[in-house]
């Protein structure tokens, strides 16, 4: 997460408020260990009803958008909100039971991500994949410590849970305040106070962009960025079988038994137009399956760049989804493309179409907040990205798909998160509170009406 919302807000934004992030970042570390410890001794003084009743909140209100989000999102959504629901009515019933019950929950959770994680991190063997690997036995080591009774049996869940909450988001926020001490202050200062990375002189107005937010998506005549996605199941040729999941993030099979991954590219207005394919036939055999889901130069072949959107789909088909993207940085795209391009080269799990136009993604749409607002930027617009729901939806595709692969079906969903960050909409519980008293407001005018007729 740290690193999305490194991206969002931009190196301007982010080194007039290092110094602050780093202190809150300490406070919470502080406070993680402290609340951690207090309750190892099984006297606890922690205000555990409080915190019950923020869960049972944030986990209702989750539920109550999670019907705007689409595809992966709504899962997310769901499976958040539902998670965060249960947990309060477990603090809430307070038994012996209840804690129990809780400590296994959070258990499997880390349990299931460090697993996932360390399986991810030994077959692919990405860059850094050993400190990925300890990083999930570090979550497993998590869960066993939440599924044995010792030393509180299991009194002491939510303390534990939420001092590692704070010990982990501190440590976030430190990297990320490191991270922007570390960046080169001579080449942005030579940029000036009041430009942006993109040459934009804010001071005045010129190519900033007005609105704040957005209610939905840009229209076709819009100048916009768009991430074209051929899903699996849309680009075969044939009926498609069922296999949920599978054939929405990884390949679908059809009644030939001819199986389709899918594909991914981005298109801009500029003519920049970003689409991978392995210029040699990839061996897929079982035999071979595990050798060439590593992301090692022996996994390379020679890539091959499609010219434009009209010549790709002429030859195959139109793309099943389109994302577009208002808020984008035309100059950082074209220069992670001049860059990119020097290296024709095709991994199936580390370098593919996927990988390619979600790290084009990020290229295009960092500094998306400062952008927005110029540098009158506070730190309202820091705490609006930490609310958005898309953010951590984001956070948790990023993640997933940097230490497994990059697929058609993740980079449609972290497309679709990216873009209402970068484009913000009015939350979804402000639309629900707006539409339920214009609902209110029309039944009173129809009573009255009905009443004095």
């Amino acid at each position: 997460m740290v690193q999305l919302i490194f991206l969002l807000l931009g190196v301007e934004y982010l080194q007039k408020r290092a110094n602050a992030i780093r202190i809150i970042g300490l406070i919470w570390v502080i406070a993680g260990i402290a609340i951690f410890i207090d309750a190892l001794d099984n006297a606890i003084y922690f205000p555990i009803q409080f915190f019950a009743w923020l869960f049972l909140i944030e986990g209702l209100a989750t539920l109550a958008v999670a019907w705007t989000g689409v595809g992966g999102q709504r899962m997310l959504r769901y499976f958040k909100g539902s998670i965060v629901v249960l947990a309060s009515i477990l603090i809430f019933a307070g038994s012996h039971n209840g804690n129990f019950l809780l400590s296994m929950l959070l258990g499997a959770l880390f349990m299931l991500d460090g697993v996932l994680q360390c399986i991810s991190s030994w077959i692919v063997r990405y860059r850094r994949w050993k400190v990925a690997l300890l990083w999930g036995i570090f979550e497993i080591l998590i869960a066993i410590f939440f599924f044995q009774p010792y030393p509180t049996h299991y009194v002491g869940t939510l303390p534990y849970g939420l001092g590692i909450f704070l010990i982990f988001g501190g440590i976030h926020l430190l990297t990320l305040s490191s991270r922007v001490r570390r960046l080169d202050r001579v080449s942005i200062s030579n940029a000036g106070n009041n430009i942006n990375s993109s040459g934009i002189n804010f001071s005045e107005g010129v190519g900033k962009i007005e609105k704040k937010e957005w209610n939905g998506p840009p229209c076709d005549n819009e100048h916009a960025l768009v991430v074209h996605v051929w899903t699996p199941t849309g680009s075969s040729k044939a009926p498609t079988q069922s296999y949920p999941l599978i054939d929405r993030y990884i390949a679908a099979v059809d009644v030939n038994g001819v199986i389709s991954t899918g594909h991914a590219a981005l298109e801009s207005p500029e003519g920049i137009y970003i689409s991978l394919y392995p210029g040699v036939e990839i061996d897929r055999s079982p035999d071979e399956f595990g050798r060439i889901l590593r992301a090692t130069a022996e996994n390379d072949v020679p890539g091959v760049f499609q010219p434009d959107y009209a010549t790709e789909s002429k030859a195959w088909c139109p793309s099943t989804v389109q994302v577009k993207i208002r808020n984008y940085d035309p100059s950082k795209l074209k220069e992670f493309w001049e860059n990119y391009k020097l290296k024709k080269i095709y991994n199936l799990t580390h370098r593919n179409c996927s990988s390619s136009v979600s790290n084009a993604l990020e290229a295009a749409i960092d500094g998306a907040v400062f952008r927005l607002h110029g540098p009158r930027a506070g730190w309202l617009s820091l705490l609006r990205i930490l609310v958005t729901p898309e953010l951590w939806v984001a956070a948790q595709i990023r993640k997933r798909a940097v230490t497994m692969a990059w697929t058609p079906g993740l980079t449609l969903d972290y497309a679709r998160a990216l873009s209402m960050l970068a484009d913000p909409r009015p939350f979804g519980w402000a639309r629900i509170a707006r539409g339920a008293a214009i609902l209110i407001s029309n039944i009173i005018e129809s009573w009255r009406s009905n009443k004095f007729r």
